[in-house]
């Protein structure tokens, strides 16, 4: 085991964990310098799993006998150690999860290839919070869903409250960043995809027909909330759809969104699938 125990915040070999509170600069740095953070035993584990190579590992030292079959794997990977002081001290808050390595990100994958064999696919168009994006894996992973695209402004999956909102299914599902946007749809056009935008419009039809009809392939797009969805973005969809509202109502959270389209749209139910 390649152990280093830390006695101070300064320590120069660990600026990968410095200023993870910092969201801006973390967005900005972590794809510059092909890394991410994986948070907790459980994601680290996921990650790993997915066939992700840590670059290190950073936690206190009871997580060490938890964690030691995993490190085991890679005896040439740094092992960081230290105090929950000093941990607090390099990342800006208190590892509650007592565990956190740094990843080597993996290649951007080809959105073609993505979707190549993919029935359901799930298209994020300018979600910017985190959190909805990492609850919006999870729903996709429990739901059925194939693959996740995602816009070119779009908050990015591996940046760590995404990975922890979503418990590591960010690894699970396949999903692609788009280019260009919303011309990228055309990735989904070429491969006989049915695009669906979740959108209130006046052609809207409810999430009750999109569910009645055939689809061999079928791709929902949701739009980030409150401006809502592009109108180039509308022009491209083939569909609108609605998820139908009581009391007043008339949106719902996009993961909240989410995760009730999928359900609906998924191949097994009933008059959805080829």
């Amino acid at each position: 085991m390649n152990l280093h125990y830390l006695e101070s915040a300064d320590d120069p070999l660990v600026a990968d964990y410095t200023q993870l509170t910092d969201t801006a600069l973390r967005r900005r740095r972590e794809p510059a310098e092909g890394m991410y953070i994986a948070e907790s035993s459980k994601v680290l584990r996921r990650a790993i799993a997915a066939g992700h190579r840590p670059r290190s590992f950073f936690l206190a030292e009871k997580w060490l006998e938890d964690l030691r079959d995993v490190i085991g794997l890679f005896p040439e990977v740094p092992v960081f150690v230290g105090t929950p002081d000093v941990l607090e001290a390099i990342t800006g808050f208190h590892l509650h999860r007592g565990a956190m390595a740094a990843m080597h990100r993996p290649a951007p994958r080809d959105p073609a290839a993505v979707v190549a064999g993919a029935r359901r696919v799930a298209v994020l168009e300018d979600i910017v919070d985190h959190t909805n994006v990492g609850a919006i894996f999870r729903s996709a992973a429990a739901m059925g869903m194939d693959a996740v695209l995602i816009s070119p402004r779009c908050a990015d999956p591996l940046y760590r409250r995404s990975i922890r909102v979503s418990m590591g299914t960010v690894f699970q599902v396949p999903w692609a960043r788009l280019p260009e946007w919303p011309a990228g749809l055309r990735v989904l056009k070429e491969q006989g995809f049915t695009t669906a935008a979740l959108e209130l419009t006046e052609d809207a039809i409810t999430l009750d027909e999109l569910e009645s009809r055939t689809f061999d392939r079928l791709a929902l797009i949701l739009g980030t909330e409150g401006a809502g969805m592009l109108p180039e973005t509308l022009e491209q969809a083939d569909l609108k759809v609605m998820i139908p509202m009581r009391a007043g109502v008339d949106s719902l959270n996009v993961a909240a969104a989410s995760a009730v389209a999928f359900w609906a749209c998924r191949p097994e139910v009933s008059g959805i699938g080829g």
